[in-house]
């Protein structure tokens, strides 16, 4: 029975490159396009990597309930549409999305059979040079990014299983095994050193915010 499988982690921990990954090596995985406000990135084209909307019309879709979940995210408007979620599950294949944890919490009471993956970066560091990698946001966003990554990571147990992604093929193999039921060793309550591996992130954040802000 296919489900829906929700990869969440802070900007630049490697959420969609792993989706991306799962979805040229896997038939039975499917890709539920979301809509969002903010305007497309290079490279990203219309239908493929999200419906970008209005603001207006994505309000009008909030109004009539079309999102399993949405939530507003570094200043932009988000959602995963039911129909999408639908279409793909009726095609047999299990539906994965990178969502983060706010519309996480949405959709798992929509879908309630969905696996829910936390990615989590090897360090604070290599996180931070993801995002000054980018090379797309000045210091301001950058520091919003950091905070809100110290937030999502308290929602950690939400989820069911936590992957590490400090080598891409690693993790994209570790979600693989999740979704074809081989992944206990990925669960959550398993891994006894999260809680240190989790405030040792938290704690490296806070250092990058408190460098950028002295800086603006």
């Amino acid at each position: 029975m296919p489900v829906p499988i929700i990869l969440s982690s802070p900007s630049g921990g490697g959420k969609t490159t792993i989706a991306h990954q799962l979805l040229a090596t896997r038939d039975d995985v499917g890709y539920s396009v979301s809509c969002t406000t903010r305007p497309p990135r290079p490279g990203e084209a219309e239908g493929r990597d999200y419906y970008f909307l209005t603001v207006d019309k994505f309000k009008k879709r909030q109004a009539k309930r079309e999102f399993a979940e949405s939530a507003t995210v570094h200043g932009h408007l988000y959602g995963t549409l039911r129909s999408e979620v639908e279409r793909v599950l009726a095609s047999g294949r299990n539906v994965i999305m990178d969502i983060d944890v706010q519309g996480t919490r949405q959709f798992a009471q929509a879908f309630p059979e969905s696996l829910l993956i936390f990615i989590l970066p090897p360090s604070a560091k290599a996180l931070i040079e993801r995002l000054e990698a980018r090379g797309t946001e000045d210091i301001g966003a950058l520091v919003r990014r950091f905070q809100s990554a110290k937030e999502e990571l308290k929602s950690i147990d939400l989820y069911q299983y936590v992957v590490v992604n400090d080598d891409l093929e690693s993790a994209v193999a570790a979600v693989s095994d999740i979704i074809d039921g081989k992944g206990d060793r990925f669960k959550r309550s398993r891994n006894v050193q999260l809680e240190t591996r989790v405030q040792e992130l938290t704690n490296g954040i806070q250092l990058a915010i408190d460098q950028y802000t002295a800086r603006k």
